[in-house]
């Protein structure tokens, strides 16, 4: 098991992922496909410095499946895709922690708003872990 602290970690981060999902517990967050966004910030093992593709990690792949869950398969909660995605980055050798942020801008919440988030972090130590923080 890995123990990084925060400032041991050297992060990468995908910001804006969007992709067009039918995801929500009504009839109606089904019917239509709207924008779902995701946010990604990847903790790994120190970087080299060395000037290589191969000393870090592909985030192209995780940016494509990351939106792939998106516009998967539908779920009831923005949690659940947050969580989808934190497990698949975590698949990845170098990612040690995780913070995924799933952004819902068209939410059904019946008054004005910017924004609706949740956040998960996840660590490979607690990747069965299905307790998170949410912002």
């Amino acid at each position: 098991m890995h123990n990084h602290s925060d400032t041991s970690l050297d992060w990468i981060r995908l910001i804006g992922l969007t992709g067009l999902g039918r995801h929500g517990v009504f009839e109606f967050e089904r019917a239509e496909p709207h924008h779902f966004v995701v946010d990604v910030h990847l903790g790994v093992a120190a970087l080299t410095a060395d000037d290589h593709v191969g000393a870090t990690i592909d985030y192209s792949v995780i940016a494509a499946d990351a939106v792939a869950i998106l516009e998967g398969d539908p779920v009831n909660l923005i949690e659940t895709l947050a969580h989808r995605v934190a497990e698949r980055c975590l698949e990845e050798e170098p990612v040690v922690r995780v913070s995924v942020t799933v952004h819902k801008p068209q939410a059904p919440v019946g008054v004005r708003f910017t924004d609706v988030a949740v956040t998960l972090n996840r660590s490979k130590r607690h990747q069965t872990s299905d307790s998170g923080s949410r912002e």
